[in-house]
């Protein structure tokens, strides 16, 4: 697993024990000899490049640093939740690896701003015109294998709809995305009213670019993702906000500190 597709759990907690650690004017190489640590294992728990951290070393930590209890108590929880393997693991076979990453952070993202011009959405497309377009992509696939590239594009759109606190999505894309027939006018017609119904829920808010608008951009630009994630206890943003660019040949993050 690269260093990018570690959690935003696991990047959350290294971050919290460095503060901690940092709150006590420890420096690292103070805090690894106390572990009996090397300098370099615990740079990478601070910055969540670990698989996970056991729960007795944690405890260590937390012992050096003099954390109070009840944040203890919430560093042994999200200890716990990354150590879980999240859903779309059990479709690896299916998902890259690049993209595996951007789900780990679409997942946990609170506001997700999407730039796409050509197409609908992942988060917002039916299953049929998600079909056609896996179908078409990858035309030697069975249909078995195919309905498993597509469950989980299906999955993600749960982040929009669930009751609880749903993830805020702003989409922008152009008039040609709506006007170009995607398996046939009957998925076509069903994917538009699915877009037009999406546009009524409270967190979802879809912008067309018109024709008239020409190209605003003033030059063609590919699909991107900005995600915003929830602020912490301090009201600063546990993680820094990201830009997921995709292009032809591969995908990008870039991150604002």
């Amino acid at each position: 697993m690269s260093d990018r597709d570690s959690s935003i759990t696991r990047r959350q907690l290294g971050r919290y024990l460095r503060e901690a650690r940092d709150a006590i004017g420890m420096t690292l190489e103070e805090a690894a000899a106390l572990m009996e640590w090397s300098k370099s294992s615990l740079q990478r728990i601070e910055k969540g490049q670990n698989q996970k951290i056991r729960i007795r070393d944690l405890d260590g930590m937390i012992e050096i640093y003099g954390i109070d209890d009840d944040r203890a108590a919430g560093l042994r929880g999200l200890a716990q939740q990354a150590a879980e393997k999240s859903w779309w693991h059990e479709y690896g076979g299916v998902i890259p690896d690049n993209f595996s990453v951007y789900m780990g952070m679409e997942s946990a993202a609170r506001r997700l701003t999407s730039y796409q011009p050509d197409l609908v959405p992942g988060l917002l497309q039916t299953r049929d015109y998600a079909r056609v377009l896996v179908r078409n992509a990858f035309p030697t696939e069975t249909e078995a294998e195919i309905s498993a590239r597509v469950e989980p594009r299906m999955l993600r759109q749960k982040l929009i709809t669930r009751n609880m606190r749903p993830a805020q999505l702003e989409v922008t894309q152009f008039e040609s995305a709506l006007c170009r027939v995607i398996g046939g006018p009957e998925v076509m017609a069903a994917q538009l009213r699915y877009l037009a119904d999406a546009g009524t829920r409270s967190n979802v808010t879809v912008r067309v670019l018109p024709f008239s608008a020409g190209m605003p951009t003033g030059d063609q630009i590919g699909p991107f993702v900005i995600l915003e994630f929830d602020t912490d206890s301090q009201g600063k943003p546990a993680e820094p906000t990201i830009v997921y660019a995709e292009n032809y040949t591969s995908d990008m993050y870039s991150e604002k500190v």
